[in-house]
């Protein structure tokens, strides 16, 4: 019998193989980390890249004041709200009077109030060499007695060839130039004074009669000169000898004036030719028609050319110079001193730190149908199953993310503060949104060996990451493809090993029966290794186990028939000793000596008749019969035989049934031997019996016949009950060896049920405790 595990799991030679490949799994794990090493040498030369192309850039405006605009960007100081910056706008301005198409009104305009207030002067001094203007203050020490209810926001942008300007005012009363009027001031009206790139002064006055398109006029001032004289008045009016005014239509400046509920808009737009480095603005409120001006707010005195802020507007040169060095795969600003963005080029979002390449497709001419199948297979596999797994490990470099560190008007940053000192430096940063993570490069601009500006290049690490993720998709989906194609030939080889190992040991088995008989020769194999050479050396030893059981086997026929001579003359001389006279104390000797050669020959007879029974049901030819008729027919012989048992008879067998002979046949094979079974085990079955009595039943399946007999008395040895039927076994103690007894009652009896097919077994039954012994027996055609 082979020696079967209990355990529900078998450790086999395909698991272990493939706990062995298990180390497999490791080369992820390290690709991982080579992977990320290589992101940090790609970071490295991303950053030295990023240095570079801003020290580039810088250099290629080293020394060019004329990129500069020459007065905003050299001002030491920078005062906010008087110095104003042009944003650069991507689209045209319709002129309505809305600011809904300003991009990021609110945020970017600047807000003009009590603080901003001009008051006018009282005098105005005429001398030899020139009329000298007092102008207007913003000083809180001068500021009108009076609280203004005028404040406003104001924004300034630049697009194609015009400067636009957009304010929001409110005003809790909004007085119109009369529509008789030929004055201009004694109205709500903006003031606007600037340079013109030739550094000519120029004062503008938008002066409306009603909401709509803005009436706007250009003024001139001339002063008489009246040498030493002190004029204490100060009137624009033209009534005023010592001053001449001339108003005539400006029709370059366009624009719209709007009445709102809070007071009014303004939205214009003047041609960058007439605009230069300066520029003032401001609103007069007047409440009563007629008068003037109760307050005025503004950015700068606009009425003089010395009092006027300045207007920084974007470098298109610059802008054309980066562009032209093709660096907007980088987001790249330009800034002055004062870190106002004089350019700006290129997109942060796009600006992924990496070269697109334009990859060529199908230029290699193949239209192999079968290779477009097996790439759109492999295609499907990828998309639906490998980056979703991979994705669950890797993180996708954002598409979009929200960067507002900046504002378009004025950049900050450590990188740009050392710049602006002279030290280039970079930095790395998240956006925001915290999504992206930006690198940042400035290196400074010289102009007269003195810093003047500074260039910021900025890139993120989008690029640098997508191709992480390409790698690691590559080297992941290769992994799997060597881990899948690794556990196969391991699995196959293990499988292959196993199944040479699995068909030795079944030849093992099917070699040697239950009762160690050997039914066939084992196979050797010729393979040249070590399992071969297993199989070979299995093979002798069966083969001389094969001759050596042959041997056995023949020998207790040998023996029986060598033994029977000997026993036989012994017989005779005994026999022939008794017709003899003899004293009478040889009468004991002489039958100790019959019982002696009478038990002898009763061992020999045992010993041959498994053997001759084999041979006999060998060639024994299987007739129909009634096995009930033959079961009822041997319990009536064992009631004569063992009158001091009691036989019970249950199911279908009944004291009658003898008697019908024309029950039909049921069942093919030998009754003759059936009846052997029968009295092997029913001699058991009263010999273990304790209370002398023996049950039998008989039972019907649909292909079955089920016989029980049962007798009460000792359970099975627990040691035993797998062995019962093997041949030499027996379960008698010395006071029941009345006779000698081979085991080999049950083991007969095996043979003869396995010969009509069927089965036989010993149970433990309780309440009385006993032993039930099982036979079944298979139906056959008749």
């Amino acid at each position: 019998m082979p020696n079967k595990s209990k355990s529900f799991f078998r450790f086999g030679l395909r698991i272990k193989l493939l706990l062995l490949s298990s180390f497999l799994f490791s080369l992820p794990w390290f690709g991982y980390q080579y992977v990320w090493e290589m992101e940090k040498y790609l970071r490295y030369g991303q950053e030295q890249t990023i240095v570079g192309t801003a020290r580039a850039l810088a250099t290629a405006l080293h020394e060019r004041p004329n990129l500069f605009n020459n007065q905003a960007s050299f001002l030491p100081n920078v005062e906010k709200g008087k110095d104003l910056y042009s944003y650069k706008l991507t689209t045209a301005i319709q002129l309505d009077g809305l600011p809904i198409d300003w991009p990021l009104f609110n945020s970017r305009a600047h807000y003009y109030g009590e603080k901003n207030q001009l008051v006018k002067p009282s005098s105005l001094l005429v001398t030899k060499s020139g009329t000298e203007l007092k102008s207007y203050t913003n000083s809180t020490s001068n500021l009108s007695a009076n609280k203004s209810s005028l404040h406003f926001n104001a924004t300034v942008g630049q697009y194609d060839k015009y400067l636009y300007m957009m304010f929001t005012v409110v005003d809790n009363k909004l007085v119109y130039r009369n529509k008789n009027a030929r004055g201009i001031f004694k109205n709500d009206h903006l003031e606007i004074g600037l340079s013109d790139p030739q550094n000519n002064f120029n004062r503008f006055i938008i002066s409306n009669k009603k909401s709509g398109w803005l009436d706007a006029y250009k003024v001139e001032t001339q002063v008489v000169e009246t040498a030493g004289v002190e004029i204490k008045s100060f009137d624009y009016s033209a009534q005023n000898p010592t001053i001449k005014e001339i108003i005539t239509v400006a029709p370059k400046i366009q624009g719209h004036w709007l009445e709102t509920p809070q007071g009014y808009n303004v939205e214009l737009r003047i041609p960058m030719e007439i605009v230069g480095d300066n520029i003032a603005f401001a609103f007069h409120d007047v409440d009563t028609e007629f008068t003037d001006a109760l307050s005025i707010v503004g950015s700068a005195d606009p009425s003089t050319a010395q009092t006027l802020g300045t207007v920084l507007v974007p470098s298109p040169e610059i802008e054309r110079i980066v562009k032209g060095m093709s660096y907007t795969n980088s987001s790249v600003w330009v800034v002055d001193q004062h870190q106002r963005v004089l350019a700006k080029a290129g997109n942060l979002k796009q600006a992924s730190g990496v070269w697109n390449k334009r990859t060529a497709s199908n230029y290699s001419g193949s239209n192999d149908s079968n290779d477009s199948m097996i790439t759109s297979l492999w295609n499907s596999i990828e998309e639906n199953w490998l980056l979703p797994f991979y994705y669950k490990f890797l993180t996708k470099p954002p598409k979009d993310f929200i960067d507002e560190l900046y504002d378009a008007q004025h950049l900050t940053g450590k990188h740009i503060k050392s710049a602006l000192e002279g030290n280039a430096h970079s930095q790395w940063r998240l956006t925001t949104d915290q999504q992206a993570v930006v690198l940042s490069a400035a290196y400074p601009i010289y102009i007269n060996n003195q810093v003047h500006g500074a260039v910021i290049v900025e890139e993120t690490t989008n690029g640098i990451r997508t191709l992480r993720n390409q790698a690691l998709e590559k080297l992941f989906t290769s992994i799997i493809a060597i881990m899948l194609l690794g556990a196969t030939c391991f699995f196959l080889f293990a499988s292959r090993i196993s199944n040479r190992i699995r068909t030795l040991r079944n030849q093992a088995e099917s070699s040697i029966d239950e009762n160690g008989r050997i039914n066939n020769q084992l196979v050797a194999s010729t393979a040249n290794d070590e399992i071969g050479d297993l199989s070979r050396s299995f093979s002798t030893a069966v083969n001389r186990l094969s001759q050596y059981n042959h041997y056995l086997e023949g020998m207790s026929s040998r023996l029986s028939h060598e033994l029977r001579t000997p026993i036989a003359v012994v017989r005779t001389s005994l026999e022939n000793l008794t017709m003899q006279q003899l004293p009478e104390s040889t009468t004991p000797y002489l039958e100790r000596a019959q019982t002696g050669i009478n038990t002898l020959n009763l061992i020999l007879t045992n010993m041959s008749e498994a053997t001759n029974l084999e041979q006999m049901l060998a060639t024994t030819e299987r007739v129909p019969f009634n096995l009930q008729q033959v079961l009822v027919g041997c319990v009536q012989g064992y009631k004569q035989i063992y009158t001091d048992v009691e036989f019970s008879l249950n199911g279908l067998v009944s004291e009658d049934s003898h008697l019908n002979g024309k029950q039909s046949p049921n069942i093919q094979g030998s009754p003759e031997h059936i009846a052997q079974l029968l009295d092997k085990v029913f001699a058991n079955a009263v010999e273990f019996s304790n209370d002398q009595k023996v049950s039998i039943s008989l039972q019907e399946t649909q292909s079955t016949f089920l016989i029980h007999i049962s007798n009460n008395g000792k359970h099975l040895p627990e040691l035993m009950k797998d062995r019962l039927f093997d041949s030499m076994v027996s379960m008698r103690d010395t006071k029941r060896q009345a006779q000698p007894h081979l085991g080999l009652g049950l083991y007969i009896a095996r043979l003869i049920v396995e010969f009509h097919q069927g089965s036989i077994s010993a149970n433990d039954h309780h309440n009385p405790a006993g032993v039930t012994l099982s036979i079944t027996l298979n139906k056959t055609g008749v």
